[in-house]
């Protein structure tokens, strides 16, 4: 199946060249030009071929200033955007869009502007060569190293700052996937020779990819700014180049991650902790994206792991400095294992995707389909629309039914929903002339099917992960074609197929729950595309059969249903926010309400032990499970982190300062905890902070102590607040006024 797969112009490109695992651009004088590096019988070679930067015009008054010293190919067809301007060098390409912006009165990012420039020239490399990333290859064969760094904290500090003085790295652990480490020891090795032996070690180790949990918000920028300080060359890129950074956005579903980019010469750089992100976007069971949370939750923690609290760091360095190497060490087992399970999507979308392999990971699915549709058009030098005009239309339907606890709960899922209506209704992109949107719908459709029986029938555990990750691929690109639709910014938007997708699966759906319930069936809930319900009363196993087949049967052709989950209980809170009990006694928690992030961890423990109780029908013993938080409480048992919350700094202090003076924000409890501090604190740092005093109704903001500056001997936590907080939470999920929650920073 890949060999067909790989061999198909319209999924990964006309050139089927196998091992390409990295391209980069060079500027240069009178032609640019780009750098290939090509993994062949163990060994990376290296070549170079010229790079033609294009714009593409949509009004033909545009062919005129720098434009006029491009080669510029009329392209066929009637779609808007028919002029395609090949420039020799980068440099001109620029210099012509910024004439076009000028002349043409559109503003940057504008998708209506009537020129439109790839601003990757990477993308435009592939995208006109044909080529894709790792053809020819298996994930195991990629050279992956991980990189994890220990610090020490200037007294007083909680985090790790690389501008401060007295901070500095006292480990370095480096691993590849050949199953190769090494730990670098700052007991044996001062800082500057840390660093210079960690970008030998890199140089000679001579990894495709470089790995990290959170590699570009700490390790990458904490190793050049100290790298910097002393003097020492960073040189990590193939071509002895230090990195270049930049400020970036990595869009996770409904959020905004900020974070630093580096770009390593011939090497791509993966962030296993937005792989994590990525993942929970789906699946929506994570608590936590740290690195030990997610090894824990995929059962990649090794029994013997070394675990040492951020906060103790320097004092083990100092105490025990073999036992923080071994700490790091396993830092970066875990960070390969997260990457072998999380990394394989990644993989085989470089090869069908032209992206290189690092921005696959922090692109959106509707802007690699873009680039999919904008290949085979350039690819048979076809003419390309200006997107759709974006508005706002009614989308899935989602419903709440019952709430609290019900027994004996089935799910059922309509598979791939949308994609199914796109290709049995026909519907797609109006401005799609050559008809490529369903073609690949159609055909991503095929090959996961495929994919997904050579998965089953797969005799080795490699055959299964590649297997695993093809289908996966092919799933997450196929339930992306509907989003598509109704995106303004890609080429073939087209809003008016995007309402006609939805208001057709409302109707499906709506369909669904009335069979439902004319056949003795109590839907819980319904959301987008699957359906929560408990079966009719005194169903047998026979009946149970008939009533699926039966259920299957009622749909339209072409529209198919899979039961894919029995659970002994659910409890059903509000709209997305559930939590199942399995027969087995597991527990899976979905939804921000039930294990919000914001709560102090003594709450989502307690909401834990609480869900649990509710769904194996022990609400009895909710009393005594509430008096025993109370007596941890109140006789003061647990860390200061349990009570404690950790945030991280958006602005510098000075920022917020003025930002109060202005009146433009409330206080808030971490800002004014680092301007009491006299410390200097700026955007980014995190603080970790508890309340004092003795009353439960406070002002947070001016009652919050760091926990650096907790004393266990002469302990202040705020019990009456804290009981608070736990009287609320209880009376919110189980009833029965115990009085009202303390007040929040102003």
């Amino acid at each position: 199946m890949s060999v067909t797969l790989f061999s198909d112009p319209l999924l990964a490109g006309q050139d089927p060249a196998p091992g390409l695992v990295a391209v980069e651009h060079r500027e240069a004088e009178g032609q640019d030009r780009m750098t290939l590096f090509w993994r062949r019988n163990g060994r990376v070679e290296r070549t170079d071929e010229p790079f033609l930067p294009f714009i593409l015009i949509a009004r033909e008054n545009l062919l005129e200033g720098p434009v006029k010293e491009a080669a510029v190919e009329e392209l066929k067809g009637t779609a808007p955007f028919r002029w395609k301007a090949v420039f020799p060098t980068w440099k001109a390409c620029q210099k012509a869009k910024a004439w076009l912006a000028k002349t043409s009165g559109a503003t940057a990012g504008n998708p209506q502007a009537p020129y439109f420039l790839l601003t990757d020239p990477v993308q435009q490399y592939l995208l006109q060569s044909g080529r894709t990333f790792f053809k020819g290859m298996r994930f195991a064969e990629l050279c992956r190293m991980q990189v994890d760094i220990e610090c020490i904290t200037t007294p007083g500090f909680e985090f790790c700052n690389a501008d401060r003085e007295g901070d500095r790295i006292v480990a370095i652990a480096m691993g590849d996937s050949t199953g190769w480490h090494e730990v670098l020891s700052g007991a044996q090795l001062d800082e500057k020779a840390l660093l210079e032996r960690f970008a030998a070690l890199v140089m000679e180790r001579d990894p495709d990819v470089i790995e990290g949990h959170n590699i570009f918000n700490f390790d990458l920028p904490y190793l050049a700014a100290r790298a910097k300080r002393h003097g020492v060359k960073l040189t990590l890129g193939r071509d002895g180049q230090e990195p270049d950074s930049r400020p970036s956005r990595f869009n996770v579903g409904e959020r905004t991650v900020s974070y630093t980019r580096f770009e390593v010469f011939g090497r791509h750089v993966v962030d296993t902790y937005f792989l994590v992100q990525a993942y929970d976007i789906t699946h929506r069971v994570l608590e936590s994206y740290g690195l030990k949370s997610a090894a824990r939750h995929f059962g990649i923690a090794r029994e013997d792991r070394e675990y040492i609290d951020g906060g103790d760091i320097t004092t083990e360095f100092s105490r025990n400095p073999e036992r923080l190497m071994k700490y790091a060490l396993h830092d970066i087992e875990e960070t390969e294992a997260l990457s072998r399970l999380l990394s394989q999507s990644s993989f085989v979308q470089a090869q069908l995707i032209p992206f290189s392999y690092q921005n696959i990971g922090v692109r959106g699915n509707a802007t690699k389909i873009d680039a999919l549709l904008m290949r085979e058009y350039l690819r048979q030098s076809q003419s390309i629309p200006l997107p759709d005009r974006g508005r706002p239309f009614a989308g899935g339907y989602t419903d709440l039914f019952l709430q609290g606890v019900i027994r004996n709960v089935h799910h059922c899922d309509v598979r791939s929903l949308y994609p199914s209506l796109m290709l049995v209704r026909n519907i797609g992109p109006g401005n799609d002339t050559l008809g490529v949107f369903h073609r690949l719908l159609d055909q991503l459709r095929r090959f996961r099917i495929e994919a997904r029986d050579q998965e089953k029938a797969a005799r080795t555990e490699g055959e299964r992960a590649h297997f695993n990750a093809l289908q996966s691929t092919f799933k997450i690109l196929i339930n992306s074609f509907y989003g598509y639709l109704g995106f303004d910014q890609v080429r073939f938007s087209d809003f008016d197929a995007a309402e006609r997708v939805a208001a057709e699966g409302r109707e499906l759906l709506r369909h669904m729950i009335d069979w439902l319930k004319q056949h003795g069936a109590i839907p819980v809930e319904i959301d987008t595309d699957g359906v929560y319900y408990v079966p009719p009363e005194g169903a047998t196993p026979a009946t149970q059969a008939a009533f699926r087949k039966a259920f299957a049967e009622s749909l339209p052709t072409g529209i198919e249903i899979e039961f894919d989950g029995e659970y002994a209980a659910m409890f059903s809170y509000k709209m997305k926010n559930y939590a199942l009990l399995s027969a087995n006694g597991a527990v899976t928690i979905k939804g921000a309400a039930l294990k919000s992030r914001g709560l102090e961890p003594f709450q989502r423990k307690f909401l834990k032990d609480m869900i649990r109780l509710k769904l194996e029908g022990r609400e009895g013993e909710l009393p005594l499970l509430r008096k025993q938080y109370e007596q941890s409480i109140m006789g003061r048992e647990w860390p200061v982190t349990m009570l404690a919350k950790t945030e991280t700094l958006q602005d510098s202090p000075a920022t917020y300062a003025a930002k109060i003076s202005d009146k433009g924000r409330g206080r808030n409890a971490a800002y004014e905890l680092a301007l009491r501090s006299g410390r200097d604190y700026r955007a980014g740092d995190q603080l970790s902070y508890y309340v004092a005093g003795g009353k439960k109704t406070v002002q947070v903001f001016a009652a919050a102590r760091l926990v650096s500056e907790w004393n266990p001997v002469e302990r202040d936590e705020n019990v009456p607040y804290y009981l608070d907080k736990l009287h609320a939470l209880y009376e919110k999920f189980c009833g029965g006024k115990l009085g009202g929650a303390g007040s929040d920073d102003e």
